[in-house]
């Protein structure tokens, strides 16, 4: 699962800071090429057409939003459109917020009113809350973590000194890039049972990845962002239709209304030099590859993973581009499980004592007929289930989750099918920070765009939107183009402007 924005403002059209704005007489209107449709690629083009570029945006797959993404199923329990995994995000994911207003779907992935997270524990069926209240911080945490069952009285003090030790932390500081978060926490006086039932509750979700894996700077930034920076920053929101009907489908109709010219299926094979100091991209089209394109632009950003990435980099555009190769991946899995009657009597749970991490409530969203529910399971950091059979996996998380919901025990199961990414996020390990790169290079014209760098995030949604803006912005300020971007409140910016 990944959490990421508030921002309500639009980028607004820029106009050229040379002679002969759009519309008069003599304008040449500026080109740029975006590689790759995922949320970042989605991001910079908006944003650059938004200035009054021309932009072309070419993805590989015949679909936009990266692995944020649905897809139809027939099966079982008949058609459902499927996320490919379970996105959230939280008020503080400004940068987000904005990406979904600018696209028209703000409607469709609401807010909670506050914080509100049930959490079960599988051992005894105790059900706790993580809530908030409207008091100021720190205080809108204390009466939830005061009632907070899985923690004893003196767990649930050394957790509000540890909070408060978190809070004066500096994200941005080098020698926390290289600790790992569990010895803070140890440190810190914090218990096994803290960490599982709080502070890997919050940062497995977040991160994808355990204390013990996670930078401590990003973790830092992780928790002072979300819970201790304003009462309402960790307010989770989450789609109420498909992912894909908010990363393509709208996303293609703002495309398309921002006159950005989208190349489908479309493979860039090499990024290289103009004769007249512009760019050039080759690029292959078409479900087998066998078309070709060269396009020519002012400006290019390439928002595809690190090792495609490294891949088209040409020579000299970065000090260290092999170090791209050591940012390492992590993966997420989700078991989905359609029951003949409803076994979850709210959208969504999280789970101690038990291998399930999150619950969702997917049945409108997937548009299941007949009756019953639909719901799936968000497994992040599970490296050593990621390959596991699917026949393993429903041997293992049926009675698990017949062990949390007693529903779910005399329930029927219609359906049940797994989804795995492999290299769903960057993975936050100690030192991940000196490899993320900036967006800039040291090719004139040529960005980086993606939530594995150098945001100051860890790979969520928001990093992606953030790192596209942050990519834009660049590109237009080198070109002399006056600009607007959106990235306001609640967030740490990219630390590395330079390659």
């Amino acid at each position: 699962m990944r959490s990421v924005s508030g921002g309500d403002g639009h980028p607004e059209s820029g106009t050229p800071a040379i002679p002969g704005a759009p519309g008069e007489p003599g304008h040449t209107r500026r080109s740029a090429v975006v590689i790759g449709g995922g949320i970042a690629g989605l991001t910079s083009a908006l944003v650059l057409a938004d200035a009054g570029m021309r932009v072309t945006l070419v993805e590989a797959r015949p679909r936009l939003g990266g692995l944020a993404f649905s897809f139809r199923r027939t099966g079982a329990a008949g058609e459902l459109t499927v996320d490919n995994g379970q996105h959230v995000f939280l008020r503080c994911c400004t940068a987000y917020r904005w990406f979904l207003d600018r696209v028209d779907g703000t409607r469709l992935a609401p807010l909670q009113d506050r914080l509100d997270v049930p959490v079960l524990d599988a051992r005894g069926g105790r059900l706790g809350r993580l809530h908030r209240t409207a008091l100021p911080v720190p205080l809108h945490l204390a009466a939830g973590l005061a009632r907070y069952p899985h923690l004893s009285l003196a767990e649930r003090a050394r957790v509000a000194r540890a909070a408060l030790a978190l809070k004066k932390l500096d994200p941005a500081d080098p020698a926390l890039d290289g600790t790992d978060f569990a010895t803070w926490l140890r440190r810190h006086g914090q218990s096994e049972r803290a960490v599982e039932a709080l502070w890997d509750l919050v940062g497995v979700a977040t991160l994808n990845a355990r204390a013990q894996d996670a930078s401590l700077g990003l973790a830092a930034m992780v928790f002072k962002t979300g819970l201790l920076s304003e009462a309402g920053a960790a307010d989770i929101g989450w789609a109420r239709v498909p992912l894909g009907h908010l990363h393509d489908t709208l996303a293609r109709a703002a495309l398309d209304k921002a006159e950005v010219r989208t190349v489908l299926q479309g493979r860039a094979q090499l990024v290289g030099r103009a004769a007249d100091r512009g760019w050039l991209v080759d690029i292959t089209t078409g479900a087998k590859g066998t078309g070709a394109e060269q396009l020519h632009a002012d400006t290019v950003v390439l928002a595809v993973p690190q090792a495609e990435a490294r891949g088209l980099l040409p020579d000299g555009a970065l000090d260290e581009p092999d170090q791209l190769l050591s940012i390492g991946t992590s993966p997420i899995l989700n078991v989905h499980v359609v029951y003949d009657r409803t076994v979850l009597d709210r959208p969504f749970l999280a789970a101690l004592g038990t291998p399930v991490q999150w619950v969702f409530d997917r049945t409108h969203a997937s548009g299941l007929g007949g009756g019953g529910q639909y719901v799936a399971l968000s497994q992040s950091a599970v490296h050593d289930e990621i390959d596991t059979p699917v026949a393993t996996l429903r041997e293992r998380y049926l009675p698990e989750l017949a062990r949390l919901l007693p529903a779910a025990r005399n329930a029927q199961v219609r359906d049940f099918f797994v989804t795995r990414e492999r290299t769903a996020t960057f993975a936050p390990t100690p030192g991940v920070g000196r490899l993320r790169p900036g967006t800039r290079t040291r090719a004139p014209g040529l960005f980086l765009a993606g939530a594995w760098t150098d945001t100051g995030w860890p790979a969520t949604m928001e990093g992606a939107v953030r790192s596209g803006v942050t990519a834009a912005g660049a590109a237009l300020s080198e070109l002399g183009l006056r600009h607007v971007t959106p990235l306001p409140a609640f967030g740490v910016g990219s630390t590395k402007e330079a390659a």
